[in-house]
């Protein structure tokens, strides 16, 4: 969407701009892909300048052939309108996830089942994994959910003090008082040097004993290339069996937040003792507010 605004935006040029290169191919003759060829590279090469990713825009540019290919453009409206609807139908499929991911909808189904719904965040360090954590607990509360927090950084010296001043402040907002005396979001910490995946396990259990709706689990900052600590998060995973695992990647970083969580999944497969390993389903990007219009165009593509 930011990509169509974009080129139908003044600051680019609007057709001047973007379509302005698509005239040569109006005229009679039905197109080939040699015709389309010099209009392509310009249009891929325009999309790179304006912080697209590169493999996206040769995604783009093919979909625009595809659907160029063989016809007759009179007008140089028909050709815009028809490369318009090109882009369009490529970005949705790009951006179609694999999954449904409607987590109201999966706490309410867990709910039903009498379980918790549990959560984990994982990522490499200082992308902000507490702090978002923190977030979606507000989200959840706010939706009118009970969060049980669990500490799994045993590693990272204050992380455990930074939960608690996140559960301390979640609370404020929604005093006990307000919910029957019970507070809507707590943390289950054993302190540090600790099993994460025991933790998690524990944590868990006392969820699903306290009739907690949410388990949200917090773990350490780790690079891929950490063989023991990525072997430890593959076992709190196999373990645990979280619904749902997502990866904090900062928007800051743009289109190398792909990279990261493309070899950040590898390595929890590599580190996983299973044939069908539990992986990655989705990425949490943060650091909106640090950056421009790159992380639209790159960093979600």
């Amino acid at each position: 969407q930011s990509i169509l605004l974009f080129f139908s935006s003044k600051k680019s040029g609007g057709f001047g701009g973007m379509f302005g290169m698509l005239k040569g191919l109006v005229g009679s003759k039905s197109l080939t892909r040699e015709d389309m060829e010099p209009v392509l590279e310009k249009m891929k090469d325009h999309l790179i300048a304006k912080n697209v990713a590169a493999d996206i825009s040769s995604k783009l540019c093919d979909s625009v052939a595809i659907k160029l290919e063989g016809k007759v453009m009179g007008t140089f409206t028909t050709v815009a309108s028809t490369v318009k609807q090109a882009l369009q139908g490529s970005l949705v499929q790009i951006l179609q996830p694999k999954r449904r991911v409607d987590i109201l909808r999966d706490v309410m189904d867990a709910q039903s089942q009498r379980r918790p719904f549990v959560i984990t965040f994982c990522g490499v360090n200082g992308v902000g994994k507490s702090t978002n954590l923190a977030k979606i607990s507000f989200w959840l509360i706010e939706n009118g959910f009970t969060v049980l927090i669990a500490a799994c950084d045993t590693f990272r010296a204050g992380a455990v003090e930074q939960l608690r001043t996140h559960q301390r402040r979640l609370n404020s907002l929604h005093p006990p008082e307000q919910h029957g005396g019970r507070p809507v979001v707590q943390l289950y910490e054993k302190g540090y040097g600790k099993d994460a995946a025991g933790i998690a396990m524990e944590a868990i259990a006392y969820a699903r004993n306290q009739t907690f709706d949410v388990v949200l689990v917090d773990t350490a900052g780790r690079m891929q290339d950490n063989t023991p600590l990525m072997t430890a998060l593959a076992k709190l995973i196999a373990i645990n069996m979280p619904d749902l695992v997502l990866f904090v990647g900062e928007a800051l970083v743009g289109n190398e937040a792909v990279d990261q969580l493309v070899k950040f999944n590898q390595a929890l497969a590599d580190h996983s003792m299973s044939e069908k390993p539990r992986l990655i389903d989705g990425i949490v990007l943060t650091k909106f507010d640090t950056i421009d219009d790159k992380v639209c165009d790159n960093g979600v593509l």
